[in-house]
């Protein structure tokens, strides 16, 4: 795929503060991903024409980069994730997800370091830009806010030296409590969280495939310290395993399909192809375990009509 360039940006003036998140995801995409690099762009330049379109700050912000838009339209205007909005929609979601789906596989497992941190903090990132596109899925909205949270939550539990608890947890409204993970399964075991507003979203430099090591690689753009953590909730009970006859049961049902040869609804086959999809993205990250997940699923839809 033909590459344009990044642009020469100046400074961002405080006034354009908001859109530092997206311009730095763009920069983060322009080798891996330039489509998701373009949109990361076109976001930042509508929500910069909201926030300041006249100070002179602001317009050497805003000229290059529509400048860049223009020209990078062009370049790429041969692919539909450019042209077509509807493909450029499946794209930037297929991306954010993507990246949630990994942090939170890891996230569950409780693995915690600054690549988790930075995936949780681009998927919300990506999020916002699809905003791009329209109003975002109940889904979508609280993978977005949920993975703007856990990265600030996981930053600042590893700053302040302390262990984070995995998986959803719930807020002063209950609100992540049982959330659901992409997989459609139920969230993680039922943790408590200490009950204050989600911190702010951390800011990071550096690159998204990363080890996690130790060292630098990461600060706020703001300079703001991350509020405390409070004192984390006791360890999580065992994990339950399910009863064998439900096992059972489950390869009974995947035996009478295939018997009956049953055709799978539209709906159903959308779903298959969307996982294998899911899966195809997840190995371009290197990100095995999430991509055998998703396969096992799309295999569990087509051999049993259920979906989980």
């Amino acid at each position: 795929m033909a590459r344009v360039p990044p642009p020469k940006l100046p400074p961002t003036p405080l006034s354009l503060k908001p859109i530092l998140h997206s311009l730095k995801a763009a920069t983060e995409y322009d080798v891996r991903d330039p489509v998701v690099s373009y949109w990361c762009r076109f976001y930042s330049a509508q929500a910069a024409l909201k926030l300041d379109r006249t100070s002179p700050e602001a317009r050497a912000i805003l000229l290059p980069l529509m400048d860049w838009l223009e020209m990078a339209k062009k370049v790429m205007k041969g692919d539909e994730a450019i042209s077509n909005e509807v493909v450029a929609q499946a794209h930037v979601e297929n991306a954010a997800w993507t990246l949630f789906s990994s942090a939170d596989t890891q996230d569950r497992a409780s693995v915690f370091n600054k690549n988790v941190v930075k995936q949780f903090y681009t998927s919300g990132v990506l999020y916002d830009v699809l905003t791009t596109f329209g109003e975002l899925t109940e889904e979508n909205f609280q993978q977005r806010k949920y993975a703007k949270w856990k990265a600030a939550y996981i930053h600042n539990a590893l700053k302040n030296g302390e262990t984070p608890i995995p998986g959803p947890m719930a807020d002063e409204d209950g609100e992540f409590a049982g959330l659901m993970d992409p997989s459609g399964a139920t969230g993680g075991v039922g943790h408590e969280f200490p009950q204050h507003p989600p911190p702010p979203l951390p800011a990071f430099h550096g690159s998204m495939d990363g080890s996690g090591g130790g060292g630098g690689g990461y600060d706020l753009l703001t300079g703001d310290r991350l509020p405390t953590p409070a004192q984390a909730a006791p360890p999580p009970q065992p994990v339950v395993p399910a009863p064998v006859a439900e096992a059972g049961t489950t390869r009974k049902r995947r035996r009478l399909l295939q018997r009956l040869r049953l055709p799978m609804s539209l709906d159903d086959m959308t779903k298959a192809q969307k996982y294998c999809k899911y899966a195809v993205s997840a190995l371009n990250y290197e990100d095995v375990p999430t991509a055998v997940k998703e396969l096992r699923k799309a295999l569990s839809l087509l051999e049993t009509g259920h979906d989980g």
